[in-house]
C-alpha cells in the first residue's frame, strides 16, 4: 500500500506542476505573437503538449492510485471526503484547461489572458486547500447529522 502512496504523490506533484505551467503557457503566448510562439501547422501548441501528455496522464494516474490507496487501505475518514470533494473542483479545473487551450488554438482571444489568470489563480487555490486539509486532518464535526 505505501508505492500506492508513492505513486499517488509523485503523479500528484506532476499533475499539479503541469497544471499550473499550462495557463501560464496560455498567457504567454497572447502577449507574444512573435514567429517564435507560433506553432507550426497541424502542430499542437506547448501547452496543448504539456496538458495532453503530461498534465493529464498524470492526473489519471493519480486519482487511481489516490482511490486505491484508501480503498485497500479500507480508510473512510471525513477528512478524505472533504479531499475528494475538492479533488471534483480540481478536476473540473483540470478540464477547463483543455477549453482554455481550444480557445487559444482557434484565436479566438477576448479577455483570454484574464481567464488564464483566474484559472492559475482557481488551481492554485484549490490546490492550497487540498494540501492544508491532508495536512491538518480535520476531525468530524459533531453538528453533522450522520456519522461515518
Amino acid at each position: 500500500m505505501l508505492w500506492l502512496l508513492a505513486l499517488h504523490i509523485v503523479s500528484l506533484i506532476i499533475w499539479t506542476a503541469s497544471a499550473l505551467y499550462v495557463p501560464v503557457l496560455v498567457a504567454v503566448q497572447m502577449q507574444k505573437n512573435s514567429q517564435f510562439m507560433q506553432h507550426p501547422a497541424g502542430m499542437g501548441s506547448v501547452a496543448r503538449l504539456v496538458f495532453t501528455h503530461i498534465s493529464s496522464p498524470a492526473a489519471v494516474i493519480s486519482i487511481i492510485a489516490g482511490t486505491l490507496t484508501f480503498v485497500v487501505g479500507d480508510i473512510l475518514i471525513f477528512w478524505l471526503l472533504v479531499k475528494l470533494t475538492l479533488v471534483s473542483f480540481l478536476v473540473v479545473f483540470h478540464a477547463c484547461l483543455g477549453l482554455l487551450i481550444t480557445r487559444m488554438e482557434k484565436n479566438e482571444t477576448c479577455n483570454l489572458i484574464m481567464y488564464s489568470w483566474m484559472l492559475f489563480a482557481a488551481l492554485a487555490v484549490c490546490m492550497l486547500i487540498i494540501l492544508g486539509v491532508v495536512l491538518m486532518k480535520p476531525a468530524e464535526p459533531s453538528i453533522l447529522p450522520w456519522t461515518l
